[in-house]
């Protein structure tokens, strides 16, 4: 793919008097279309502009999707089971083709910065459609290819692929890695918990190291001015200085879209121990990871070598109701929810 900064300049409007309203973010964390004023703000030329300047992206996707349905049609009409299974061993491999186009899509769309123009609306919206249907014809190959017996879901399975890469996005100074799960799995596969993961977030704060930037800089000038030349290999072992720092500065957590079914009583209240005679409830929230053990910050190797399977809490952080949402929307919801720094109460349930 392109570099994405120079991308989103070419998708920018040339002019800033039909440049539609920055997109809109609604109280469920749906990414809003473009309202019908702002579509009457922008000139019937502007819109089309964006759609030509859409097009490319939309070809790339097109040729993605058909190669999908070259995969499924051969494993439907192709009675050559040898064939079938040395596409089964490509699946893979297109997964990992996908995944420079949805970390175009996810970064175009969502990266911000203080000093970076919002994206028009429409260009927003569209490039998430995007990768919401690219997400979901994946997800429909590989449940196919599962029924089938050629690929496992389960995580049990150490060659499983239970979940494959949907973009990646930098907003301000949170960085999010996107997964999605081709089915509800078993938050924890060592024990039934009852819990069901869907999607899952890599999360890094990204922090500039203390006393790192514009001092460097200054250090820099400094021995210019007093003659001394810095070598090409003391730049690099700067560079490398300076990424280690970075990397040192920055830790990862993981928050997950999960379900489970609660099990309602005839009043309508939920509770949480499932009888029989009860009915149950599909609901969906967004929680976090914490492990308990071994403890993250100990320094004693032994407690990692000799824990076979780590353990941990589900921190539930947001409820979503009933329904599920898209990857997109659940996206967008944990990043209001981030950005915040301040959500509902929290539930900790241990896993």
């Amino acid at each position: 793919m392109a570099d994405v900064e120079a991308v989103y300049e070419e998708l920018m409007p040339q002019s800033s008097e039909n440049n539609p309203e920055p997109s809109q973010t609604g109280a469920d964390g749906d990414t809003a279309a473009p309202s019908a004023g702002e579509e009457a703000h922008c000139a019937p030329s502007c819109l089309k502009m964006m759609d030509e300047k859409l097009h490319p992206i939309e070809e790339q996707l097109q040729y993605l999707l058909n190669k999908a349905d070259e995969f499924q049609t051969h494993l439907i009409h192709s009675g050559d089971r040898l064939q079938s299974e040395g596409f089964a061993r490509v699946v893979p491999t297109f997964l990992h083709t996908c995944q420079p186009y949805f970390t175009y899509l996810e970064s175009t769309a969502r990266n911000s910065s203080p000093d970076r123009t919002p994206l028009p609306t429409y260009i927003h919206t569209r490039l998430l459609q995007f990768s919401e249907q690219l997400c979901s014809r994946l997800e429909q190959l590989l449940i196919m290819y599962a029924s089938f017996g050629y690929l496992s879901l389960e995580e049990e399975n150490p060659l499983c692929i239970s979940h494959f890469y949907i973009g990646q996005c930098q907003v301000d100074n949170i960085r999010l890695s996107i997964f999605r799960y081709c089915l509800p799995s078993p938050f924890l596969t060592s024990t039934d918990s009852g819990l069901y993961k869907r999607m899952r977030w890599n999360v890094e704060r990204v922090r500039e190291t203390e006393g790192g930037g514009g001092g460097g800089q200054e250090e820099k000038k400094e021995r210019g001015m007093g003659g001394t030349q810095v070598t090409e290999s003391a730049e690099k072992e700067e560079k490398k200085e300076e990424r280690l720092e970075g990397e040192q500065d920055s830790a990862t957590e993981y928050y997950f879209l999960c379900c489970e079914d609660v099990p309602v009583l005839e009043g309508g209240e939920a509770v949480r121990e499932m009888r029989a005679e009860d009915r149950a409830v599909r609901t969906w929230s967004i929680g976090q990871w914490v492990q308990t053990y071994p403890d993250p910050e100990t320094e004693d190797i032994y407690e990692w070598v000799l824990c076979t399977v780590p353990q941990g809490q589900y921190r539930e952080l947001l409820c979503l109701g009933v329904e599920e949402p898209s990857s997109c929307i659940a996206t967008d919801c944990l990043l209001e929810l981030l950005l915040s720094q301040a959500g509902p109460s929290s539930n900790v349930r241990t896993t």
